[in-house]
């Protein structure tokens, strides 16, 4: 028997199908957006967690948490993660 394998984007297509499912997605899409932005940035930096916890004067485990989805970033902290990547922090309302 062959195992169909889905990849998250497909899964999240099929997934936000059940409204349910979708607005839930929606309410939480924010948190989502900061925390792919947060690792898409240390990434493209090529800085691992370690490091930039050691930048930025905290724990390995405090950058994995926000990662995870397990933490919220207070503002002081989204700037000193900016400044560790030498960023700017740039926040902003778009029309829906």
């Amino acid at each position: 028997m062959k195992r169909q394998h889905l990849d998250l984007d497909d899964y999240l297509k099929e997934s936000l199908k059940n409204p349910k499912f979708k607005a839930e997605f929606d309410r939480l899409q924010p948190e989502f957006e900061v925390i792919n932005t947060l690792i898409r940035a240390r990434i493209k930096r090529g800085i691992t967690q370690e490091k930039l916890a050691k930048k930025m004067g905290t724990k390995q485990s405090v950058i994995s948490r926000l990662e995870s989805g397990n933490a919220n970033p207070s503002l002081k902290f989204l700037k000193k993660f900016a400044q560790a990547l030498n960023s700017n922090l740039e926040i902003k309302f778009l029309p829906r």
